[in-house]
């Protein structure tokens, strides 16, 4: 079982749809050397890897994937040259694996629509490509796929098939795109996915996108997903940040042990990479103070999204403070303790159980001005005197009754208290 909440990298914020080979082996050396001593560990190869032509976050219309024989995708050659000869991601999987790390796939739901036009044969069944297909279960924002019929007989087989594939590679983690949003129609295929998914041999983190997935699924994404996005596509912009404070006070009771909803990437550093030298996170630096405590208490994933290779000294830093990463580790029965406007200020307060003693209180300022914030420990039922460390800056005090902070704009602090 997977037991904490996965950390790692994704090529999409900074690479869209044209990362190739180079950029993988680049971000895992990067990885090996700066991050996987603080936990990180997964490196995640996102959309259309299979297209020889991808060059930004857009998608060519209806353009030729390279194939097999029996509709399985596999890499563009011209991008990832290692893959020729019939090997797939093989020596790319094993050049992560050599490094310490693990190595993740991006697929969408459902087979390609060139297999279908093509009718190729299914591996391991006597069906082909049309009989499987559910041709009215499309992406509405990528052409590449068809959705499968789940009731058809060799759907079971085609799923089979592709997993037994990407185990074959060495994969680790898999990102199904189209789908965790897609309830109730996509529910039977998701189910299959999942269940050819744990067939196939090979352990394998499984991810399921975009969001926001519908809350009353909860249950479903628990048995049948590692993590799943509760929210669509998240940039770097300030209303997306303060829209997730509501995501994760409904979805904080579904974290545990194996399954975690997932905020979606940490879009910092330089993002945007396909688009020139605007590509640098929007963020501001308290702003991301803010991100990254929230997604921390919470137990969301924490997959950074930026090129590693440019990261600075501040990225770096937030990326890595040890405090904060051990209370995304440790934090258990986060939820939202108060939020309240208060002369004209907006202050929110997140409070949860440190399993190695004590409890986290995050603290967040969400109006557009620096503010005095008052923390009351006697309302997170914190009674006497307790020592407290103020996890980014390592500043420890006493406290009794309550303290008083001040907080940037858009800013927050977190603390363990004991």
């Amino acid at each position: 079982m997977l037991m904490s909440s996965p950390m790692g990298w994704n090529s999409w914020d900074c690479w869209g749809a044209s990362a190739t080979e180079e950029i993988i082996r680049r971000n895992a050396e990067f990885m090996a050397e700066h991050l996987k001593k603080f936990g990180y560990e997964y490196v995640v190869l996102d959309i259309q890897w299979s297209e020889p032509t991808a060059a930004n976050h857009e998608y060519h219309p209806f353009v030729e994937l390279c194939m097999d024989e029996y509709g399985r995708l596999v890499p563009a050659e011209n991008r990832f040259p290692s893959s020729a000869g019939g090997k797939g991601f093989a020596p790319l999987a094993e050049y992560v694996h050599s490094l310490g790390l693990k190595f993740g796939i991006h697929i969408m739901r459902g087979i390609p629509r060139q297999a279908v036009h093509g009718n190729c044969r299914i591996f391991g069944s006597e069906k082909r490509a049309r009989d499987i297909a559910k041709t009215d279960s499309i992406c509405a924002w990528n052409t590449d796929m068809y959705g499968v019929d789940p009731c058809k007989e060799g759907a079971r087989e085609y799923y089979d098939s592709i997993f037994a594939l990407y185990a074959s590679w060495g994969v680790d983690f898999i990102k199904c795109d189209d789908i965790a949003r897609e309830m109730p129609h996509a529910e039977a295929e998701l189910v299959m996915i999942s269940e050819a998914l744990r067939g196939c041999g090979r352990e394998m983190v499984f991810s399921i996108s975009p969001g926001p997935a519908p809350l009353d699924k909860a249950e479903l994404f628990k048995q049948v997903a590692n993590m799943w996005r509760i929210t669509d596509d998240f940039w770097d912009k300030w209303e997306l940040l303060y829209g997730m404070f509501e995501r994760a006070e409904k979805w904080c009771v579904h974290t545990g042990a194996g399954h975690y909803p997932d905020a979606d990437m940490l879009p910092v550093g330089a993002i945007l990479q396909d688009y020139g030298e605007d590509g640098w996170t929007k963020f501001t630096k308290d702003e991301q103070f803010t991100m990254m405590t929230l997604w921390s208490i919470f137990r969301s994933p924490l997959m950074i999204g930026g090129e590693l290779s440019k990261t600075d000294e501040f990225t770096l830093s937030l990326l890595t403070n040890e405090g904060i990463l051990k209370m995304h580790k440790n934090s258990r029965h986060a939820h939202q303790l108060w939020r309240r406007v208060i002369d004209g200020g907006e202050h929110i307060v997140w409070i949860a159980q440190n399993v190695e003693g004590g409890c986290y209180l995050a603290v967040f300022n969400a109006g557009d001005g620096d503010s005095f914030i008052d923390v009351s420990l006697a309302e997170a039922e914190i009674f006497g005197r307790v020592k407290v460390r103020e996890l980014w800056s390592g500043v420890e005090f006493e406290a009794e009754g309550s303290f008083k902070v001040e907080i940037a704009s858009h800013g927050a602090v977190a603390y363990w208290i004991v």
